[in-house]
C-alpha cells in the first residue's frame, strides 16, 4: 500500500470529502479530506498501520463538544460506529465501547444496580468522556476509570491506566494518533430505582436551566478559579462563567447566526444559519468583553479544529 488514504484496503467505509456540518451537533464545519468508520478494531489498526505517518488523523465522537471550522479538516477523520458500542457488566464493573453513549452506559449501569449517574446528562461518547474526562455533579471519569483500550498509530491495542492519561479537568494525555476504542469503569453500588429515579430528577433539571432544545455544544467556557489577571492573593475568585457573561451584558449577544443563549448565557447556539466562523467569532468577542469587564479571561470548554474557510 502507498499509504495515501484511498488506497487503503478496508472493510468499513472510507469517505472522500465528507462535510462534517453533518455530524457535530452545532451542524457547522467545512469537509473532511477522507472520513473513515471502521469495521471493527482489526479494520481500524490495520489501516492505521498502512496510513502514511505524514497523514493527520483526528477521531471524532458525536460532535457534541466541537466546532469544525469552515475550511474544514485536513487528513482522515475517523469516526467509530456500531462495532464499538457494546456494552458488558460484570460484576461492579461495566466496560463499554467508545461510541457507546454516555446516557446508554448510565442508564444500563444503574439496571445492574452500579452507580455512573452522573453519566446521564453528558451528552457525547465514552471515548470522548475519557479523553476529556468528562464530569457533572461533582463526578468526573477519573474517579471511576479502571482501564482504556486504545488503537496506536504503529496499529497496536494498548491498555492504558488512569496513570498513564494523566485525567486532569478536561484533558489528557492520550499518546499523539492513538484512538481510543473502549473503557472500564466501576461505579459503587446502588438501588436501580432509585439510580434511575436521580437520573430522572437530572434531566429535569437540566432541561429547566439549559437550552437542550437548540443547537448548542455544551457549556461554551470553563468555569474560571485562581486568580484573575492581577495575580495578587487577595485577588483569588471561584466563580461561574455565566455571570461573568451576563456581567459583562452579553446574555443573547449575536453574530451572525450565532447567539449566547437568553436561558443560559454559556452557551453559544447556532441561533439558524451559523457558520463556525460566527460561533468562533461571538466566543472570542464574548472573552474579550469579559476580560475587559473583570480583568478574567475565559478558557474554551469546546474544542475547536480545522482551518477558516479563507484557508482552504
Amino acid at each position: 500500500m502507498s499509504g495515501a488514504p484511498g488506497t487503503l484496503a478496508v472493510r468499513g467505509r472510507l469517505s472522500p470529502g465528507k462535510p462534517l456540518s453533518e455530524l457535530t451537533w452545532l451542524r457547522v464545519g467545512g469537509p473532511a479530506d477522507w472520513l473513515f468508520q471502521p469495521a471493527d478494531a482489526e479494520d481500524l489498526a490495520q489501516a492505521l498501520v498502512a496510513l502514511s505517518p505524514e497523514v493527520a488523523v483526528f477521531p471524532i465522537g458525536v460532535g457534541s463538544n466541537l466546532i469544525v471550522r469552515d475550511g474544514g479538516l485536513r487528513g482522515v477523520v475517523i469516526r467509530l460506529g456500531r462495532g464499538f458500542n457494546a456494552i458488558d457488566i460484570a460484576g461492579d464493573t461495566v466496560t463499554a465501547g467508545a461510541a457507546a453513549l454516555d446516557a446508554h452506559v448510565a442508564r444500563k449501569a444503574a439496571d445492574a444496580g452500579i452507580d455512573l449517574t452522573f453519566l446521564r446528562t453528558i451528552p457525547g461518547s465514552i471515548g470522548g468522556a475519557v479523553r476529556m474526562n468528562a464530569g457533572c455533579y461533582g463526578t468526573y471519569l477519573a474517579d471511576v476509570l479502571v482501564s482504556a483500550r486504545a488503537v496506536t498509530r504503529r496499529g497496536e491495542i494498548v491498555t492504558l491506566t488512569p496513570a498513564d492519561l494523566n485525567l486532569r479537568y478536561r484533558q489528557s494525555d492520550l499518546p499523539e494518533g492513538a484512538v481510543l476504542i473502549e473503557a472500564t469503569l466501576r461505579g459503587p453500588a446502588g438501588d436501580p430505582a432509585e439510580l434511575h429515579a436521580r437520573m430522572d430528577a437530572q434531566l429535569r433539571r437540566r432541561d429547566e436551566t439549559q437550552p437542550t432544545r437548540d443547537r448548542s455544544a455544551g457549556s461554551t467556557f470553563r468555569n474560571p478559579a485562581g486568580f484573575s489577571s492581577t495575580g495578587r492573593a487577595d485577588d483569588v475568585h471561584d466563580l461561574k462563567a455565566w455571570k461573568l457573561i451576563d456581567e459583562a451584558g452579553l446574555r443573547g449577544a449575536r453574530r451572525g447566526g450565532a447567539q449566547m443563549s437568553e436561558k443560559h448565557s454559556n452557551f453559544l447556539i447556532n441561533a439558524g444559519g451559523a457558520t463556525a466562523a460566527d460561533l468562533e467569532g461571538l466566543g472570542e468577542e464574548v472573552r474579550k468583553k469579559v476580560y475587559d469587564s473583570s480583568g478574567i479571561t475565559l478558557e474554551w470548554e469546546i474544542m475547536r479544529v480545522g482551518e477558516p474557510a479563507d484557508e482552504r
